[in-house]
């Protein structure tokens, strides 16, 4: 039991090794000369060289990589949600840019349910940044039922909803006041 104790910690130590030699002999890291000790300077100048990022910022503003913008932030992403949220959903998939109901129906004693599926393009609030599709089925009986796409006036008022909504949430976005990060100083 001892020897293989002793093979397992020789092990380690040869791979230990080998990792810190094709390192050049350094452990990752900064040498702590060239940094002020003063965490808040440093955080400070992190901040201001792009090597850190604020909650508030990626919530504020759209910058490329490094940080992060949540569905709560995207304008049409939002009003989508809020215009059809009177709808079950059956599938939701933000990164994907996919809003999909499940059929719904005002009446329970109904044969016609519908169900729609809006598709973001672009996150740009304009006219062709949503494809959206209106499903029609209606049913017989139980197992006898139709299923059509709708076009037609419901597909041009939602898509006028939802543009009109996500316009107000990127105003009222734009009239927020917006603090910089000082530091506690």
């Amino acid at each position: 039991m001892n020897f293989f104790k002793i093979l397992k910690i020789s092990f380690i130590l040869l791979l230990s090794s080998t990792f810190l030699n094709s390192c050049g002999g350094k452990l990752p890291g900064g040498d702590a000369r060239k940094f002020d000790p003063d965490p808040k300077k440093r955080v400070a100048k992190n901040l201001e060289e792009g090597r850190g990022f604020r909650l508030s910022e990626s919530l504020n503003k759209s910058r490329g990589g490094g940080v992060f913008e949540f569905a709560s932030s995207n304008e049409l992403w939002r009003a989508s949600l809020d215009t059809i949220d009177f709808m079950p959903l059956a599938s939701v998939n933000y990164s994907g840019g996919i809003i999909i109901t499940d059929w719904y129906s005002t009446d329970q004693s109904s044969n016609e349910s519908i169900k729609i599926s809006i598709r973001f393009l672009t996150n740009e609030i304009r006219s062709d940044a949503l494809d959206i599709k209106v499903f029609n089925k209606q049913c017989l009986a139980q197992s006898n039922c139709v299923i059509s796409e709708k076009k037609g006036n419901l597909i041009f008022e939602l898509k006028e909803k939802i543009l009109k909504t996500a316009a107000v949430y990127e105003a009222d976005k734009k009239t927020k006041k917006f603090k910089p990060y000082k530091g506690s100083q």
